[in-house]
């Protein structure tokens, strides 16, 4: 049994590798309508298909840039976020109008069991290097990710263009309108860029939750220029999402991913709320 248990520690470690690489991470403010002077207390959580599994506290030394924008303004907020925090920030809001904020992680590794990885290759429509890990002779995976993560937020009103912001990460996802001007059954468009290029024939999902905590998928695909439409069928909060992964040459890992996160409210009525009970926040005005 003793000797066992260096195995079952390594089976374990690949687990909880490939739960923490596997997982969407988005930003989450507790309103997505405030007012001047109220706090933003923005929320970082994990999970997939936009249901919660844990909130991440916030993190110096694994994030490179923590950013709002407002109009010309660029606030860093990383000079104000404190270590091991949850929410990840606690912020006063001064400025009116639109804002966007921005969270990049730096590069993080993990070790994965090769079939594990496969069947989450796999899971990303990515056959073809799945059955090459398969088809592989190494015990495990080693992976590098970077995680980009975009949210909107707006205060007394919606005026701006900081939906559009291009924050020139290499994997990023742009809003091309300003969910705020649309009304109920509208298109949407954005772009999805990749070191400063459209990305095309690139898989987006997009998750829509709503008032009654049901969440709804789609499946997109990028243009030839890296756009998707999408059509503003629901009021809720809206997750835009997309992986890369690519095999690396680099000797300090086997595969690299880009993941990139984008969260916005759609709500066509003031009355309605504008965060949700079900990520475990309040759900008022």
């Amino acid at each position: 049994m003793m000797k066992r248990t260096p195995l079952l520690l390594l089976i374990l470690a690949a687990a909880i590798g490939l739960a923490a690489t596997t997982h969407d991470f988005f930003l989450l403010p507790e309103f997505f309508f405030m007012h001047k002077g109220d706090k933003l207390n923005l929320h970082l959580l994990s999970g997939d298909s936009f249901i919660k599994d844990a909130e991440i506290n916030y993190q110096p030394s694994k994030t490179t840039r923590f950013m709002l924008y407002n109009g010309s303004k660029k606030i860093d907020l990383s000079k104000v976020a404190k270590d091991s925090a949850a929410p990840v920030l606690s912020y006063e809001m001064v400025n009116q109008g639109q804002s966007l904020i921005e969270m990049t992680r730096g590069y993080e590794f993990s070790f994965t069991s090769r079939d594990a990885y496969a069947e989450f290759l796999n899971s990303q429509g990515l056959d073809k290097m799945a059955e090459k890990v398969k088809s592989g002779n190494q015990f495990r995976v080693k992976e590098k990710y970077t995680r980009y993560l975009k949210t909107l937020v707006s205060v007394d009103n919606e005026d701006g263009n900081a939906f559009e912001k291009i924050l020139n990460e290499d994997y990023e996802i742009i809003l091309k309108q300003n969910p705020y001007k649309k009304r109920y059954g509208d298109d949407m468009i954005a772009i999805l860029k990749f070191k400063g290029k459209p990305a095309p024939s690139a898989a987006m999902l997009l998750y829509i939750k709503t008032t009654t905590g049901n969440v709804y998928t789609q499946n997109l695909t990028t243009s030839a220029n890296g756009e998707v439409s999408f059509n503003l069928s629901r009021e809720g909060v809206y997750l835009l999402r997309s992986v890369r992964i690519e095999p690396t040459k680099d000797k300090d890992a086997d595969y690299e991913s880009w993941w990139a996160s984008y969260t916005f409210p759609f709500s066509s009525s003031e009355d309605l709320p504008n965060t949700y009970k079900e990520f475990g926040f309040g759900n008022k005005h």
